[in-house]
């Protein structure tokens, strides 16, 4: 353990923290579209995507980067914004959780510069490039009050990250001739798409639907998922999840150029959660049982039961988004609740491979 640095133990309440905006925001999804939920999570319907993106993804992504650094003070941003979650789950005024996601916003920028600063790839720019969309998101949402505002910027928040993190893994590879160039092309085109959006609106989110389109097909022709799938154990699992992720940005991407990002477009549900769900938990889903270890100091163990939450998400993410464009909002619903339960059972998987992770241990 490096000087400074937080012990697994001290790290558990950040990670509660996040656990507890996920589980609220899962729940609060569901009001949104009128299913009965307890009456906390439905007084935090309108902040759905703020508990989702900015409290839960904020604490987890940004506890996984202070680990990374093994530095004391970028804890800071976990900590702002697992408080953020909590000002929000307590029903303090919105600019205060604002302000907590704006504060944990920049330290996880200070943070990813210093990531860069020690190795300075196209990769490490890509991940400090998503943390500054984090923060300009949460700067909008303070600015102006209005959580759709920052949905865009959240979204390339976790694109990038997770487009970053999968582009350091192809230093494994062989060379490809137009894979970097191609990968700071798409980039780029991100960052144009979030600085137009404040001025034209329409013609940010299908730029930003373009990139992500681009950034589908990119990681489908170059990770290194494509032969992990080929292996066995958990290296199969974890590539199947990439690239059953990365069909869903495709198609949420898709739609979003068809103006399925725009607020009020009666697609805008099925576009978002094919990246947000479909795409961003697969995300999840896959690396957990190699983040978590490292973060938490736990054995995880592979088995192949891990392949379930998967499936269930996939179906029922299918569900609701047939049903959406199907004009079924009873499948629909039908679909969202079934998300939910997908997520509960990978939740209940981990927790029991720890267990099973213990028990080998001993």
């Amino acid at each position: 353990m490096g000087l400074g640095e937080l012990p697994p133990a001290a790290r558990l309440p950040l990670l509660l923290m996040g656990m507890a905006a996920l589980a609220v925001g899962v729940l609060a999804g569901l009001a949104r579209l009128g299913l009965a939920v307890p009456a906390l999570a439905g007084a935090q319907a309108g902040s759905h995507g703020a508990l989702m993106v900015a409290a839960f993804f904020g604490t987890v992504i940004g506890l996984e980067r202070a680990v990374a650094l093994r530095r004391p003070w970028p804890y800071l941003a976990p900590l702002a914004a697992g408080l953020g979650g909590i000002a929000l789950l307590a029903g303090a005024p919105g600019g205060l959780a604002a302000a907590a996601f704006g504060l944990a916003g920049a330290v996880f920028v200070a943070a990813s510069v210093a990531v860069y600063r020690r190795l300075p790839r196209i990769f490490t720019f890509c991940l400090l490039a998503g943390a500054a969309a984090w923060l300009a998101g949460n700067l909008v949402w303070l600015a102006g009050g209005a959580i759709p505002a920052a949905v865009p910027f959240w979204m390339a928040f976790l694109v990038l990250t997770i487009a970053g993190e999968r582009l350091e893994l192809t230093r494994f590879l062989p060379p490809r001739r137009f894979a970097t160039p191609l990968f700071g092309g798409l980039l780029a085109a991100v960052a144009g798409a979030c600085l137009l959006h404040p001025l034209a609106p329409e013609a940010g989110s299908r730029t930003l639907a373009a990139a992500c389109l681009g950034l589908a097909a990119w990681l489908v022709r170059y990770d290194i998922a494509r032969h992990g799938i080929k292996q066995q154990g958990l290296t199969r699992f974890t590539a199947a999840c990439l690239l059953s992720g990365y069909v869903w940005l495709a198609a949420g991407a898709a739609l979003g150029i068809a103006g399925a990002f725009e607020p009020g477009h009666p697609w805008r549900d099925a576009a978002l959660h094919a990246i947000f769900v479909g795409f961003v938990f697969s995300m999840v889903i896959g690396h957990a049982p190699i983040i978590f270890p490292a973060v938490m100091r736990v054995r995880i163990p592979y088995h192949s039961a891990f392949y379930l939450p998967l499936a269930l998400l996939h179906l029922s993410l299918f569900v609701r988004v047939a049903g959406l464009l199907a004009g079924s909002p009873g499948w629909q619903g039908r679909g969202a609740a079934l998300n939910a339960a997908a997520l509960l059972v990978f939740v209940l998987t981990l927790l029991g491979s720890v267990v099973r992770g213990r028990g080998a241990a001993r």
